[in-house]
């Protein structure tokens, strides 16, 4: 029996903002350790063995369609390619998303059992959750709906929760009941009472189980994600569901569309189990989350970057690129990016959805996109501005190249810092050395591309009357977009 992970990689996390931008979302940002959550997710299984000598094939990943190549990459980086990478053309939650995965692993083994896993949980007791899922998968080969709940470690009232019900074995449960968020109070009857552990949102289950309750319970997701995933187009790794009929597919979390229904139905046919999980788990759901799991130093503090701090304690302060000096400060939140800096009160800290809010009202950009801007080819970064003039650091990867394209209201002039770049102008083709530059005028065909084994860095000046990234034509590209 083939054993599949699943990882959904939705949503784009605002309350970790400003690290975590619509177009550059929570799950891949790099927290804790060397790895992003979306890298540490794909790592955790990778090379399980099992009990019976199996092991864990190459993950199936869910993910928004305008994240693809940032998942491709990030993915590419820690050695994992040739996945199928399922996107999503919008956003339908969790229950049309597994059942997406299902259906692709169940054309690729018709008894799979799939661990379904968020893409943006950090789980630092590596070994504790092989086990958990080692014990969950053997019930899920069974038949068995299994979910994996955390043991509580406060009166959390942001998550949801399972009560357990009968004991099956030394390690699982029958689940008794789904519970909704609670408040303070029922938060801390359920944490002393010991019968209920918090809901991480992750499962084993087989393909094809997950297929029929779908469809029992929720006949019309389960037609329109078939209908969808029928209609698919495919180029390389890309799964690209039809996007009328994934469109038209109700929005429903695994929870609502089946978990909870056959929760309540059994009286208990013992199809729905849960196994408890103590591996320092944690969601991220905000800042201080991150704080509450980091490596504190003697005066409670979590310094990321380059920070200095005096007089200061009990706080997560955080630099992405320049010096942050803190004196004097208690329970506070500082996160520094180059475009934004966030100071908070830990207390008020859930307010950031408010500055979201302010923010977009205004029509600014600060929570869409990161100065540096990720692209298929590489990178730029936009390091300054002006009246008619713009300069960016761009990066391109070995091999990669830029689409072939036009600019009506602007010129370029290109400096190669470190590489060779090979470029198209008009009808001639040339290499740029290093601490050499070109020049491409206003309304010219052109191309930037990396021929050699190194990174190329170089240095772009635009000017001209308009310099916004839609003044593009593209005449072809390697990585089918569009403008």
């Amino acid at each position: 029996m083939k054993i599949i992970p699943v990882i959904l990689s939705g949503g784009s996390g605002t309350r970790l903002w400003p690290l975590s931008r619509e177009q550059y979302p929570k799950q891949l940002l790099t927290l804790v350790g060397k790895y992003s959550m979306l890298q540490s997710t794909a790592l955790r299984l990778k090379g399980m063995a099992l009990m019976d000598g199996e092991t864990v094939s190459a993950p199936i990943l869910v993910g928004n369609e305008g994240y693809r190549f940032l998942l491709a990459e990030q993915m590419r980086q820690i050695g994992v390619q040739h996945f199928p990478l399922i996107l999503e053309p919008c956003g339908r939650n969790t229950a049309p998303a597994l059942t997406l995965a299902a259906l692709a692993a169940q054309s690729d083994a018709a008894d799979a059992v799939m661990v379904v896993m968020p893409a943006d949980h950090i789980i630092q007791d590596g070994q504790a959750f092989r086990d958990a899922i080692r014990q969950g998968v053997g019930l899920a080969k069974t038949g068995k709906l299994v979910t994996f709940g955390i043991q509580p470690t406060v009166p959390e009232t942001g998550y949801g929760y399972i009560r357990l019900g009968q004991r099956l074995g030394d390690h699982a449960f029958q689940v008794a009941q789904f519970v909704e968020k609670p408040n303070q109070v029922t938060a801390e009857q359920y944490l002393a009472s010991g019968e209920f552990l918090w809901n991480g949102g992750i499962f084993a289950i087989q393909a094809s189980v997950w297929l029929e309750k779908i469809q029992q319970y929720r006949p019309d997701i389960a037609a329109a994600t078939a209908q969808a995933f029928n209609l698919r187009t495919q180029d390389n790794d890309f799964i690209r569901p039809d996007p009328d009929h994934f469109a038209a597919c109700p929005s429903e979390s695994i929870d609502y569309a089946v978990m909870e229904k056959l929760a309540s139905a059994q009286s208990n046919t013992g199809e729905v189990v849960v196994v408890p999980l103590a591996a320092d788990w944690s969601d991220v759901g905000a800042w201080n989350a991150l704080w509450e799991i980091g490596e504190k130093d003697g005066q409670g503090n979590v310094l990321m970057g380059d920070v200095m701090a005096i007089d200061t304690c009990n706080s997560l302060v955080l630099s992405s690129k320049r010096l942050v000096a803190c004196v004097g400060l208690s329970d506070v939140i500082v996160v520094e990016t180059p475009d934004a800096v966030l100071v908070a009160d830990k207390a008020h800290i859930q307010k950031i959805k408010d500055v979201v809010a302010q923010i977009k009202a205004a029509g600014r950009t600060e929570t869409d996109a990161h100065r540096k801007i990720n692209r298929p080819w590489g990178w730029y970064d936009c390091i300054d501005d002006g009246d008619r003039f713009q300069v960016k650091r761009i990066m391109v990867n070995p091999g990669a190249s830029l689409s072939l394209q036009l600019h009506h209201h602007r010129a370029e002039h290109w400096v190669v810092v470190r590489g060779t770049a090979r470029v198209t102008r008009g009808e001639e083709t040339f290499l740029v050395s290093e601490n050499e530059s070109t020049f491409i005028p206003l309304g010219t065909i052109h191309r930037l591309e990396n021929p050699g084994k190194l990174t190329l860095e170089m240095i772009e000046v635009q000017s001209g009357s308009y310099l916004n990234e839609d003044d593009i034509v593209r005449y072809h590209d390697n990585y089918g977009r569009n403008g």
